[in-house]
Parts: C-alpha cells; structure tokens; sequence
C-alpha cells in the first residue's frame, strides 16, 4: 500500500454498545438511587446533626471530611457489605443467609434513632416493592413470595438488596448505587444542618463521588468475619441526639 493510499485510509469506526442490554442494567439502579424514592431518607441525618450541634461540624471542609469518614469507616464496613452479600442471597434464594444478615442489621444498630431509620426506611421500601410487584408479570409468584418474605426481615440493606437483585446489575454496580444515594441523602442534610448553600453540596458530593469506588471496593471485599459497624462516637452522638432540644432530622 502506497503511502498516499495509507494517508487516506479512515480508522475504525468505534464499537457500538448493545441497544437496551445496559439500559436494562442501569435504569433499575436510577430509580432506586434517586432521591425521589419515597422511603424518607431525606429525614435521617445519621448523626450529623448532633456533631453540628456539638460543634464538630461547622464548615463545609468539616462537614466533607465527616462525611469522607462515615462513608468508610461506616457504610463501607457494614450497611454496603450487608447489600453486596444479601444480593447474592437474593438472588440465589437462600432466605436462611439472608435472615442471618438482616438480624446482624438490626443486632448493630446501636441507638434506638439508629434502628428505627433502618426500619423505616426498610419498611417503606418494602411498600414500594408490594405496589411495583401488584404491575408485574410473576407467573411463577417468585416476587411475591421475596416480598413476603422480606415482610418478616425489613432492614433497609436487606430491602435495597431484594429490590436491586432484581435488576440485571452487577453486584458492583447496586453497591455502587447505594453508597450514591447514601452520600446524596447526606449531602442534603449537611446544607441544612450546618448550614450551607448549593454549590458547597456539589464540591461536597463531587468528593464523596470520588471516594465511593474505594468504599465499594472495601465493600466487596468483607466477609462475615470482617464485617463490622465499630463507631462509637456516632452511637454517643446518635443517643444525645435523642434529646436534642431543637432538631431538623429524626437521627
């Protein structure tokens, strides 16, 4: 070939992704990240409003930092194990396993605020679950019977869990889109808490954005034996929470 011919020669057109295949993937793990989901995160606060009040927190590089924290020392090492394990649960039908990781939920919420959220918000996913089973072709009644099933275990990870165990995700991917909705439920309640203004939220989350993919990583990675939810300031702060005189968030 002539180094004219060579010149004139277009490169490959790139490949083309797969029409609707990842669509089918992601779409499911939106809808459940989304804030509009109504199961109430919005009035949680996890204990960040006690560390405002406390003085902790008063800035937005606290606030990010404080954050930066729980996302790691708390959500990876717990709540998004217990998703990254009960979807394989799930999905695989072993009901015992995930029994055993919802009691482990509820055995490690240490203040009563802390459990009730966890309950709540289970609970009312659960009633999102039930209306989206009632609109859904079920020959075999294999989603009804994990929705009922789910009724005598409704810890939230375990509830997030049957719900995106029934997308076509990966199991990176749901945790992945558990820790977003975390981080942006908890972007919101700093800007009230502290208080601070819209764009300080944005830098906030951009930099919990790029923290999440390790988080997942540690996530991924915690057996049983590894898991754990060991933060001892969060439980004294989430129990002088409870008799807060003036508070925003109900944890």
């Amino acid at each position: 070939m002539s180094a004219g011919a060579a010149a004139s020669v277009s490169p490959p057109a790139p490949a083309q992704p797969a029409e609707g295949a990842d669509a089918a993937a992601l779409l499911p793990l939106l809808w459940l990240a989304s804030p509009a989901l109504p199961i109430g995160g919005f009035s949680y606060s996890d204990g960040l409003e006690s560390s405002v009040e406390r003085s902790f927190v008063a800035s937005e590089s606290e606030a990010t930092e404080w954050l930066v924290a729980q996302l790691h020392l708390v959500q990876a090492r717990a709540d998004l194990a217990v998703v990254a394990q009960a979807v394989a649960a799930w999905r695989g039908g072993d009901l015992a396993r995930v029994r055993a990781l919802n009691a482990w939920v509820l055995r490690t919420r240490e203040t009563s605020e802390l459990r009730l959220q966890a309950e709540q918000m289970g609970r009312s996913l659960l009633e999102w679950l039930r209306n989206q089973d009632a609109h859904a072709a079920d020959p075999a009644g294999t989603r009804r019977s994990q929705t009922q099933a789910l009724a005598a275990m409704d810890e939230l990870p375990v509830a997030f869990a049957l719900a995106a165990a029934r997308s076509a995700a990966t199991v990176r991917d749901i945790v992945t889109a558990c820790a977003f909705a975390w981080a942006e439920n908890m972007v919101q309640a700093a800007l009230k808490a502290v208080p601070l203004g819209q764009n300080a939220g944005q830098r906030m989350l951009a930099r919990l954005v790029q923290e999440i993919p390790a988080a997942v990583a540690t996530a991924l990675a915690t057996d049983d034996n590894a898991r754990q939810s060991f933060a001892p300031m969060l439980a004294v702060l989430s129990a002088q929470h409870e008799t807060q005189y003036s508070r925003l968030f109900r944890s």
